[in-house]
């Protein structure tokens, strides 16, 4: 018998369940009260958070993060309350990261969870407002050069080709970790939406380890830079996205993190990591790094897309600032 995997257990949970920094605000519609586009300044760069989606993950609280205590569950409830809803039901954000640089290149993080019929439909809200929030933002698919894949897990994603099934951004670069592709099963539906139609079209760039992807010099200073850091576990090649400006630093966290229950407790598991004790290495150890830079997380699941780390991880409080 094959075993169950993670589309399997979505797809069945979804029968039954689912039906003080800069700020650039543009408008646009969004759900759970993020009403506009929301952005920070690091350096030179422009961090805009970009809602794909919005809704109830077919799964409930308790059984995706079984480890959770009540003293766990009530931290997070103060971090982000939008993500409790009636019952046991998880409320969440399906969000992507643009990067603006100066003369308006974008390095897009991730590409949501797609059109009517992605991959992604089985159990995500499709179809996502992404193109939308994108002109929104006053991004043409002409200004994103590089698409960075946290994973290639399908609400991650769905924007990479279109309806047609062509590259939705076809003159940018999307950068997975090697580790990312190698791990794919035959029969990966990424292998068919993403990887073939990209290696096709000769825009799939594949890197090892820790990366710089823009800027130079010292991190953290000047003008800035944008590096991938490997935080394998939710998935074999998952990385996170490290922006730096000045003093400023913003880490785009992909699915290192899923819940506000794993910033009150890191220790806490998602029932979908494929490897439990390497994803709790790497998110203790990006959050830890991220208190000592006071930086900004921007997460892709809670439903506040920024969140300081100094006060937020393992520390239960729930102001934004």
């Amino acid at each position: 018998m094959r075993e169950l995997g993670r589309r399997d257990v979505l797809r069945g949970a979804a029968t039954t369940s689912f039906a003080v920094w800069d700020h650039t605000l543009v408008d646009g519609g969004a759900a759970a009260g993020e009403s506009r586009v929301l952005g920070r300044r690091v350096g030179a760069y422009e961090v805009l958070a970009l809602l794909d989606a919005h809704g109830p993950f077919p799964a409930k609280r308790q059984e995706s993060f079984g480890g959770a205590s009540a003293d766990d569950w009530e931290r997070a409830a103060r971090i982000d309350p939008v993500a409790f809803g009636p019952g046991d039901a998880w409320e969440l954000a399906f969000r992507c990261y643009a990067v603006r640089r100066p003369g308006g290149r974008v390095t897009l993080v991730d590409t949501g969870v797609g059109p009517a019929g992605s991959p992604a439909a089985d159990w995500a809200p499709v179809p996502g407002r992404l193109p939308t929030v994108l002109t929104s933002a006053g991004i043409s698919t002409a200004d994103v050069d590089t698409v960075v894949l946290t994973h290639l897990h399908e609400d991650h994603y769905g924007w990479v080709v279109g309806a047609d099934r062509t590259p939705m951004f076809p003159g940018a670069r999307h950068v997975v970790q090697r580790a990312e592709t190698a791990a794919l099963a035959e029969g990966d539906t990424a292998l068919s939406y993403v990887v073939a139609p990209l290696r096709a079209a000769g825009l799939l760039h594949e890197v090892e380890g820790r990366t710089r992807l823009l800027g130079g010099g010292r991190g953290g200073t000047g003008r800035g830079q944008v590096t991938l850091v490997p935080t394998p576990g939710h998935t074999a090649g998952h990385q996170s996205v490290l922006v730096e400006g000045g003093s400023r630093s913003i880490v785009v966290t992909g699915d290192a993190l899923v819940h506000a229950v794993q910033l009150a407790n890191p220790a806490v598991s998602y029932r979908s990591e494929r490897d439990a004790v390497t994803a709790r290495s790497s998110r203790e150890r990006l959050l830890g790094d991220a208190r000592r830079r006071e930086a900004l997380l921007a997460t892709a699941h809670l439903n506040r897309p920024f969140i300081p780390a100094r006060e937020e991880t393992g520390a239960g409080k729930g102001t934004d600032r």
